[in-house]
């Protein structure tokens, strides 16, 4: 009624659309996000992209095993990232009450030397060997008998370490056996490890997601207010960009090229690829997925990657997942390919066109 004096409330985390409010004299009346529908549209089920949902793997190794080296991602020991060195002081307070390394005690400096003495390297191997060999063990007699998988187990660490670990500034191929590198190390060799099918075994198989073995382009329905762009050869109506100009590089180089015959961006999909990463479970979103008309038919997962530490744990993934899917057969042909920047991604259409995918 004009008698009290105005009174204005800063609300954070609810939109505004949802709160009554007169707005303040002068001030621009706040504009509602645009929010975009994306979803499959009906009248492109030509375009359907139909895939598999892989939770894990299942081997049978029975004698022998194998590694495709070319696969598994080197260990990089980098000082920038874990220090092989620290100071440790007694906890001092200041005259604020801060935590001070300065006071009673004296500040000493750890360092790596006295592990690096304690033990031999090759003792190391044998106790990482012996790790991983417990993974496979059976309990069926006829299957992985510990001392056939031992030794062979044995000699593909020995050429982890001797190989695939880059031990930069002050580190040692030794401590690639501490803590969060063990871990990687332990997961590098695990996703490489296979059984040798020239020998008789069978072929690494996936684990498909139980209830939910199969995924579709068609499940696509949700809102965003993230850039969108209108594409052509897709059954959903929109592609949401996370980048500014990568995406939406790749997704018209997808829309236009002849060997395309259907492409989607992995947003809303919930196509994903499981892999391990320090003794946890992830699981890789890799951006699109394209059907190729190729003979047979080739669907290729793509990933748009920048700089990514994990970059070559994600590949190591795929590849596996790929050559997984691929032995079952019932989702038929796969590929991976990773472009690292834009102009990767014709180049690698123009490969599939000539038959270097599948």
């Amino acid at each position: 009624d004009g008698l009290l004096p105005e009174e204005v409330a800063q609300v954070l985390g609810v939109p505004f659309e949802v709160i009554p409010f007169k707005a303040t004299a002068g001030a621009p009346a706040p504009q509602p996000t645009k929010r975009v529908h994306v979803h499959a549209l009906p009248e492109r089920r030509e375009y359907e992209i139909r895939f598999p949902r892989v939770e894990w793997y299942r081997q049978v190794i029975q004698r022998k095993v194998v590694v495709d080296w070319d696969t598994v991602a080197p260990l990089v020991l980098d000082p920038m990232r874990v220090p092989p060195e620290v100071l440790v002081g007694n906890y001092v307070p200041n005259t604020s009450g801060a935590p001070s390394t300065f006071g009673v005690g004296r500040v000493q400096e750890m360092t790596l030397k006295q592990y690096r003495l304690s033990r031999r390297l090759q003792s190391r191997m044998f106790e990482l060997a012996r790790d991983i060999t417990q993974t496979y063990l059976s309990p069926d007699p006829s299957k992985a008998p510990a001392h056939e998988l031992f030794p062979q187990i044995y000699r593909i660490v020995e050429t982890f370490v001797r190989e695939k670990v880059e031990a930069q500034g002050e580190y040692e191929v030794e401590d690639a056996f501490l803590g969060s590198f063990y871990s990687s190390m332990r997961e590098r060799i695990l996703t490489g490890i296979r059984p040798e099918v020239a020998e008789g075994e069978p072929m690494e198989l996936p684990l498909y997601v139980t209830g939910r073995e199969e995924g579709s382009t068609a499940d696509v329905d949700f809102w965003s207010s993230k850039a969108t762009y209108a594409v052509r050869r897709s059954h959903v109506n929109f592609v949401v960009a996370d980048t500014t100009k990568w995406e939406q590089a790749a997704a018209e180089r997808l829309d236009r090229h002849r060997i395309v015959t259907s492409f989607v961006k992995n947003s809303g999909l919930g196509f994903t690829i499981p892999y391990t990463h320090n003794g946890e479970s992830h699981e890789f979103y890799p951006d699109f997925i394209a059907r190729l008309a190729t003979d047979p038919v080739v669907h290729l997962i793509l990933e748009t990657k920048g700089y990514d530490p994990l970059d070559e744990v994600k590949e190591a993934a795929a590849q596996r997942w790929v050559k997984a899917v691929n032995a079952d057969g019932k989702f038929g042909r796969w590929a991976f390919r990773m472009a690292r920047n834009p102009s990767d991604v014709a180049q690698l259409l123009a490969m599939a066109e000539m038959g270097d995918v599948a």
